[in-house]
């Protein structure tokens, strides 16, 4: 048995190719397939089977097209109402994937229908696939469906983990579909896993409290917000997204860029946060190309604005639209190369300074945009916080005098930096890791 990974950094998922030299399963594909067939073409080995842990909420599913394409036989769970043709499976099934034996098993509680997949092969220890179910040190967030049903699907959680490993030896090897960096996990955890069920048992939050009431109490407390695009997942996943198109997005030109500009619709500036701060163009939005670039634009972003990307070249442009696709943003309304000396012949710019912790003053108004759990953690004395997901929303809480940006790395920072210069703030970015903040000489406040 062989395991190819396939990482997707921006969305803190991973799909997996499982294969026996031959014969492939797929599981939990994202949906720019092309990185699957590549990966099974490299190993020169032919996908008979894919298959969906669950119903994702983060991300729109390459399966349903991964499976026209291939033939291949496409399982999820038979509760599931998804509105396409596939193969139900329930707890207990079994699958034959060339040499591979895969059982089907029940793992409710990440969300209310959620299969795992056991997979063994003679000679090696089983693999099972956990999906958003048992995640390295942790567990799947269960308030996805609703608030009335968190703590019903925590307790499934709970069960569904113990479960899974008491049926499983120590050598076991876990593969989760979430939990690098996703916020599908309820928590991060801070023990190191090497993947074994056996380091597991020893680290996962699920499997080292023995009390179910007490587990159930800390995991929904523990819960933060997710990304509201999240809401649009399900019901794409449900129905079967259609196929993408990755092929260059329209170009536009800096006309019509102004007019876009002009009203109000979304142009978003590609490129570093430090040479966006430097000079962009008046209107734009900074978020650069970096692995949360999809999920911050996602969240914020109305759901059906125009996008139009902007960037030096036409490789980060490819990238981005790479990155939308996953989270259901199709085509951007267009895009241009070339840089701000071109795309700016017909629009004013603007500028902000940056700076970093050490930089500030004792009388500064500070605007943290981190999650509230962060800034309940530790912050700055007399700041101000306005997490950046609901900074659009909450605009007028921003105090009117100058307002000196940060978060925990200065990447949402940069973001909401951009949104206040837009709407006329005056701000300045500060690029700096949050455990700096120290050194600006202001007290940190802890919870």
């Amino acid at each position: 048995m062989h395991v190819i990974t396939i990482e997707t950094p921006s969305l803190g998922d991973r799909t997996y190719l499982v294969h026996d030299r031959t014969t492939a399963l797929v599981i939990d594909p994202q949906r720019d397939i092309d990185r699957v067939i590549a990966a099974a073409a490299d190993a020169d080995v032919q996908i008979t089977h894919i298959a969906e842990t669950h119903l994702h909420n983060d991300y729109v599913s390459g399966g349903l097209t991964l499976s026209r394409v291939t033939g291949a036989s496409y399982l999820h769970a038979a509760d599931e109402p998804v509105r396409f043709d596939h193969r139900a499976v329930t707890d207990g099934d079994v699958v034959h994937v060339g040499s591979l034996t895969v059982e089907v098993r029940a793992t409710p509680g990440h969300t209310p229908n959620h299969l795992a997949f056991v997979v063994r092969a003679h000679g090696f220890p089983p693999a099972v696939f956990t999906g958003g179910s048992m995640l390295y040190g942790t567990v799947g967030r269960t308030d996805l469906i609703g608030a009335d049903r968190t703590e019903e699907l925590t307790r499934a959680q709970y069960r569904s983990v113990h479960e899974l490993a008491g049926a499983l030896p120590d050598e076991a090897h876990v593969y989760p579909t979430h939990g690098f960096g996703s916020f599908c996990a309820s928590a991060s955890s801070d023990q190191d896993s090497d993947g074994s069920l056996g380091t597991e048992r020893n680290v996962n939050i699920a499997l080292t409290n023995d009390d179910e009431d007490d587990f159930v109490h800390q995991l929904v407390a523990g819960l933060d917000d997710y990304p509201a695009y999240y809401a649009h997942m399900g019901p794409l996943n449900q129905s079967g997204a259609v196929a993408v198109d990755l092929s260059p997005a329209a170009a536009t030109d800096p006309i019509e860029i102004a007019r876009r500009i002009h009203r109000g619709e979304w142009v978003v500036d590609l490129r570093d946060r430090r040479h966006f701060a430097l000079s962009h163009l008046a209107g734009t939005i900074g978020i650069e190309l970096a692995d949360g670039f999809s999920t911050y634009l996602a969240w914020l972003l109305p759901w059906g604005t125009p996008v139009t990307l902007l960037a030096d070249d036409a490789d980060t442009i490819a990238a981005a639209q790479r990155q939308l696709v996953r989270v259901g943003i199709d085509r951007p309304s267009g895009s241009a190369t070339g840089g701000i000396e071109r795309w700016g012949l017909h629009t004013d710019r603007s500028h902000y300074p940056v700076v970093r912790f050490d930089d500030l003053h004792a009388d500064d108004t500070i605007l943290d945009v981190r999650r509230r759990s962060e800034f309940e953690a530790s912050h700055l004395e007399k700041a101000t916080n306005v997490p950046l997901h609901e900074i659009l929303d909450r605009i007028g809480d921003v105090p009117d005098d100058h307002v000196h940006v940060h978060c925990q790395s200065g990447f949402r920072a940069s973001i909401a930096a951009s949104l206040l210069d837009r709407a006329g703030h005056d701000v300045t970015l500060v690029d700096d890791d949050f455990e700096h903040a120290a050194d600006s000489g202001r007290p940190l406040i802890t919870g």
